[in-house]
């Protein structure tokens, strides 16, 4: 993983920001992230993987689509050369003005409600979005060389890929634009206000909006703790509850699995340890 350095010449090189003070936000799946102060200014920027850049793009345009409609989010800051990323050996880096607010607690009833709600309204307000950045959901390959890092994985990865993939031709699915990786910490609420937003939009792809929920109750601890934070989302979102309640079990299963497949590609093995414990659970 790269360091501050990498982060600090970046934004210098690129945006010629020079951060007073510079501190790691928490890991996510699909990037990594840090708080930046810069004069009165503050900024997040995030790291995603170099195959990543340009969903990460769709992501920030889908940003400022929210914000023309008046839900808080991140204000992509473009660099100096005019692009959305800037890009890094270790991948691409984006940069954010802050969201005002502090973080939600996904452990906590009433932060719950409100990540249950942004993530609902966001996938209703990016219903109509189109991009060229924004790829097609797709499961993951099970036969992909990485999977075979411990004698487990390639079969719980495939058991988890094709029962997504029966759910997908068998059952009606909502589709559309999918945050990716709605982590509590991405989202925030500002007491002064009462008002809540996120910070950003994720590795944007197109896919069934019940993963995004899939995601977000895994960070939950599951969805046996994650029942304020389905509320939230069912008051708010496009979904409905019989299409969430067939399909949220599939789905929580296969992000395990993406999981999985991301901890081995890393060679991560505390991570592939819980995702393997998180899956046999899924499984039944």
């Amino acid at each position: 993983m790269p360091d501050d350095k990498l982060v600090l010449s970046t934004l210098r090189d690129q945006w010629h920001l020079l951060p007073s003070a510079i501190s790691a936000l928490p890991t996510e799946l699909i990037s990594r992230g840090w708080e930046v102060t810069a004069g009165p200014e503050r900024y997040v920027c995030r790291l995603a993987e170099p195959g990543d850049r340009q969903p990460v793009e769709a992501g920030l345009i889908a940003a400022e689509h929210l914000r023309l409609r008046d839900i808080a989010a991140g204000e992509p800051v473009r660099t100096l050369g005019g692009g959305l990323t800037a890009r890094t050996d270790a991948g691409a880096l984006s940069l954010l003005r802050r969201v005002p607010g502090r973080p939600l607690d996904g452990g906590d009833p009433i932060d719950q409600q409100w990540w249950g709600d942004r993530l609902g309204v966001v996938h209703k307000a990016l219903q109509h979005f189109h991009h060229p950045g924004l790829r097609p959901w797709q499961p993951l390959d099970p036969a992909a060389e990485h999977l075979s890092a411990e004698p487990w994985l390639r079969g719980a990865v495939a058991g988890a890929v094709g029962a997504a993939t029966r759910l997908t031709v068998t059952d009606r699915l909502t589709y559309g634009v999918l945050h990716g990786d709605p982590a509590p910490a991405s989202f925030v609420v500002d007491p002064s206000t009462g008002r809540a937003g996120l910070l950003n939009c994720g590795a944007s792809a197109v896919g069934p909006l019940v993963y995004d929920v899939a995601a977000a109750v895994g960070y939950a601890g599951g969805p046996d703790h994650a029942a304020d934070l389905i509320d939230g989302y069912l008051a708010a979102g496009p979904v409905r509850r019989d299409e969430l309640d067939a399909a949220l079990p599939v789905l929580v299963r296969l992000r395990w699995a993406v999981c999985a497949d991301r901890a081995a590609r890393r060679g991560n093995r505390k991570m592939l340890r819980c995702a393997r414990k998180a899956l046999e659970a899924a499984a039944g």
